[in-house]
């Protein structure tokens, strides 16, 4: 397994408890994830611990569950959201008005709390994130398709002591930190 891989492990054994860090941290997975609009949520992993903390953190974060949930198979396992009511409670509840086209930023009113930074952070990393072995060297990235969001996250780890850089690849903005001592921190 990838250092990545054993680090998102040790992220998902924190336990879920308040609900405020536990919507921070299901926020930073829907803005990094695969698919966030208003007509679907689509997160697709292929590590088994996220996968099973994911449910629990939506239950805990939202009260709902998924409309599909991946058999326990070997490969990408793909969670979705697409009943519109389900779409409308999240959306509400992280500050946007449903009724609206869905402008993807961060609330900073979500996020006021160094608990919830933290778990917003986590949950951005756990779905858009990956760290290389500092063995080889020093590289973390969080990577997303929204550029608003990559600017507003890095002043949020700005605001956390930890000055990111960004980059574009592919189509996604990118922020990541090289020194060890601030990938530490992170």
């Amino acid at each position: 397994m990838s250092f990545s891989y054993d680090t998102k492990n040790e992220l998902c054994r924190l336990p879920v408890q308040k609900l405020c860090c536990a919507r921070a941290e299901a926020y930073g997975i829907l803005l990094f994830c695969n698919t966030f609009s208003a007509t679907e949520v689509r997160i697709i992993t292929e590590n088994p611990h996220f996968a099973a903390r994911l449910p629990k953190l939506f239950r805990r974060a939202f009260n709902l569950q998924f409309d599909r949930q991946p058999e326990q198979e070997e490969g990408k396992r793909i969670f979705q959201i697409t009943d519109q009511k389900k779409l409308d409670h999240i959306i509400n509840l992280l500050g946007f008005d449903p009724q609206q086209n869905l402008v993807l930023h961060i609330n900073f009113g979500m996020v006021e709390e160094t608990c919830d930074r933290a778990a917003f952070l986590r949950g951005a990393f756990l779905a858009g994130g990956s760290v290389t072995d500092p063995d080889k060297r020093y590289h973390l990235e969080l990577a997303t398709g929204h550029h608003s969001v990559s600017r507003e996250t890095e002043a949020l780890a700005l605001d956390a002591g930890l000055s990111m850089k960004s980059a574009q690849r592919k189509g996604n903005s990118l922020l990541y930190l090289k020194q060890s001592d601030c990938i530490a921190d992170f």
